[in-house]
């Protein structure tokens, strides 16, 4: 048995009910229909807690997604084919080999093999997108290793 609507003054201002969204006064948060015990509101606890689930869900998939989006790409193997004055910095060639099954680039690690840091002494170049069981070699230039040439190595294996 469904109750028939009740009228409401013309002045009262309404929104709609958290369940059906049916037009009710804003002192109520659900409609006689879906609140017939006439409770004051839904537990805030269970308000949070499927907004958590929601969220929970949420993460699982993304991280799902970003696993599959990755899978089989690399390892990488790597070494510098050259090192040239660039009026920038230093001109480096890398050459790359995907031993991978799927496509992708990687962030090679370029620096002085002496010095293994992660500070000034060291730069970051991408590669370019790599076939499986391809060898690629790449030109970047390095601001940051200064314009002496100076023996260098890359580590692209991440």
């Amino acid at each position: 048995m469904t109750s028939a609507p009740t009228s409401l003054p013309a002045d009262e201002q309404l929104h709609g009910c958290v369940r059906c969204g049916a037009r009710i006064p804003l002192h109520e948060s659900m409609c006689e229909r879906c609140n017939p015990l006439g409770l004051k509101a839904p537990a805030a606890s269970q308000a949070h807690g499927t907004v958590f689930v929601g969220i929970a869900i949420a993460v699982v998939i993304m991280a799902v997604v970003a696993r599959l989006a990755v899978a089989g790409i690399g390892p990488f193997r790597s070494e510098v084919a050259g090192v040239g004055a660039d009026p920038a910095g230093l001109r480096i060639s890398i050459t790359v080999t995907n031993n991978g099954t799927n496509a992708g680039s990687t962030t090679c690690r370029v620096g002085n093999p002496e010095l293994r840091g992660i500070g000034p002494e060291t730069a970051y170049v991408t590669s370019p997108v790599i076939g499986p069981g391809e060898t690629v070699t790449f030109d970047a230039v390095v601001v940051s290793l200064g314009t002496t040439v100076i023996p260098l190595s890359a580590d692209c294996d991440t």
